[in-house]
């Protein structure tokens, strides 16, 4: 409702006539008044000008002036900033629609809101006391918003946005297509120049021919989208890294390596069916338990002497590079059966392994001529039929069932006496004599990569296996003589390997203690323990 300032009691109110008349007094005050606080958004209007929406007060027309209903349901907002703030007011959005003249008593009502929207007025505090000396209040709600602070900043993109970029690491693993060329401008952002610059750089060129799908490298760059850093593993504990200099224009390539954390793992178990499956089944990898196979088969063999109920335990210590396991060794072992009891320890002297006592658990000649087991395709055997022509004629040496390609060893010190090709015999063939007097042959070789008069250690990679000369397909012939006689390989006793003595076997003795004491410390069998230690 709209109340007289000079206060006087005269009232404009829901229950008023629409044909209630002021003194002229009071009604050249309203005018005026009614004015003032319209003339921040609207214009009166006469008959004449009816398109504002606004009624003037007239002797034809007693009515107040208010605004029509049509036009409040659909207005606009404009935007007027005062002192920093915003004030939306609604404006028709079809001011040239004529004022309709009401006819009803609910115009009185309707006065009350058109009296609230002319008082809503944003001041400073110099005029808020004048203000309030007019106001309205409304039932139907105003069609005029104050806002303040209308629009929302999201803190975290502001936080973002104000954010220093600071380069950090990145991984990418190959993918099946993925060539280096592709990687370098896809991913790292390499131009033809640059990645010419890195591979003059890197020492070894085939360092990004090497890689497989599945495997990783580092990367990191800056905002730009500029390679700065390049990390490549060459193994599990070595690789390059590549930087930018601070030029932009040039590389610096760097070895590294990463430091391993050595874990000690104790392994406990009893024989029940084969050695093999019986190691496997207390949680050793599969090269651990092949590494296991080999050094406890050098003394004792197990089709033979192996029981079922055999008690083994087994030290193994594993590198740990940022959690993963990388490289195991085997420190000690001890075998202890019905038939042979058995503790070996790794020397850390020479890396070679021994019993308790300091001898030696590898002979000074090797069974066989390389690592691994590999099926006998033909034994040795003076009364066989020749598979070409099939006429008895002795066999003098033994065929393992080899993939072309498979290392060949010296099985002991010597020298080479013939390293040589025979067409329609031998193919690619070697002949070594040790130094204990014994010499050995190797037949149908795909390659020998060893000369006449080389000196040769045991172990030494010799030649690679193949399917050369007179042969029915891939494998190795290996004979063994024995004051130049041809023997069986398989079954000849062989040298016995070196002892420790002196200083040496006190040392050995020292650290083989400690391991063992490790070892029997645990009873309980198939138990694992671990414990680690710093390098």
């Amino acid at each position: 409702m709209l109340k007289a300032s000079n206060g006087d009691d005269a009232l404009l109110n829901e229950a008023s006539s629409p044909s209630i008349e002021l003194s002229p007094r009071f009604q050249a005050q309203a005018d005026t008044m009614t004015a003032v606080k319209v003339s921040t958004n609207y214009k009166y209007t006469g008959p004449a000008q009816a398109s504002t929406g606004l009624t003037k007060p007239t002797a034809d027309s007693p009515q107040s002036p208010l605004l029509v209903t049509d036009e409040v349901e659909t207005t606009r907002v404009s935007e007027t900033t005062v002192q920093d703030s915003v004030v939306r007011a609604a404006t028709p959005l079809n001011p040239s629609v004529p004022t309709t003249k009401p006819e009803s008593t609910k115009d009185a009502s309707e006065l009350d809101s058109q009296a609230l929207h002319m008082a809503i007025r944003l001041t400073d505090s110099s005029t808020e006391a004048n203000d309030r000396e007019v106001g309205g209040a409304s039932d139907v709600g105003s069609s005029v918003d104050l806002i303040h602070n209308d629009e929302k900043v999201d803190l975290e993109e502001e936080l973002v946005a104000n954010e220093r970029f600071v380069p950090s690491w990145e991984t990418y693993t190959i993918q099946s297509g993925d060539t280096f060329a592709d990687m370098a401008e896809r991913i790292l952002g390499l131009g033809y120049g640059e990645v010419m610059q890195i591979l003059e750089e890197i020492p070894d060129k085939r360092t990004f021919t090497r890689w497989r799908v599945g495997d990783n490298f580092d990367f990191k760059i800056n905002e730009s989208g500029e390679l700065l850093a390049l990390r490549i593993m060459k193994d599990a504990h070595s690789g390059l890294l590549i930087e930018r200099d601070h030029d932009s224009k040039s590389f610096e390539v760097t070895r590294f390596e990463k430091t391993a954390q050595k874990t000690q793992r104790l392994f406990s178990g009893t024989v029940n069916g084969s050695f093999a499956q019986s190691a496997s089944a207390t949680g050793l990898s599969y090269s651990e338990v092949s590494d296991l196979s080999d050094l406890l088969s050098k003394k004792i063999n197990f089709r033979r002497a192996a029981r079922r109920g055999d008690q083994f335990r087994v030290l193994v210590e594993t590198d740990m590079i940022e959690g993963q396991a990388t490289d195991s060794r085997i420190l000690a072992a001890h075998y202890k059966g019905n038939k042979r009891d058995l503790a070996i320890v790794r020397n850390p002297a020479d890396d070679n392994f021994y019993t308790s006592e300091g001898y030696s658990l590898s002979p000074a000649f090797n069974r066989k001529p390389f690592k691994g087991d590999y099926r006998i395709s033909s034994p040795f055997n003076l009364r066989r039929k020749h598979p070409i022509t099939g006429r008895v004629s002795p066999h003098q040496g033994t065929d393992f069932a080899v993939t072309t390609g498979t290392s060949i060893q010296s099985p002991a010190n010597g020298r080479v006496t013939k390293s040589a090709y025979q067409k329609n015999g031998a193919g690619n063939y070697v002949v070594i004599r040790h130094d204990n007097g014994y010499k050995t042959r190797y037949m149908h070789l795909s390659k020998r990569l060893v000369s006449e008069g080389e000196r040769v250690s045991r172990g030494q990679k010799i030649a690679l296996s193949g399917n050369t000369g007179r042969s029915t397909g891939p494998h190795l012939h290996y004979e063994l003589m024995v004051n130049n006689n041809q023997v069986d390989a398989m079954r000849v006793k062989l040298p016995e390997g070196k002892q420790l003595s002196g200083q040496a076997l006190a040392a050995f003795k020292k650290e083989a203690k400690q391991f063992l004491a490790q070892i029997d410390h645990y009873t309980t069998l198939s138990m694992i323990a671990s414990q680690s230690k710093l390098p």
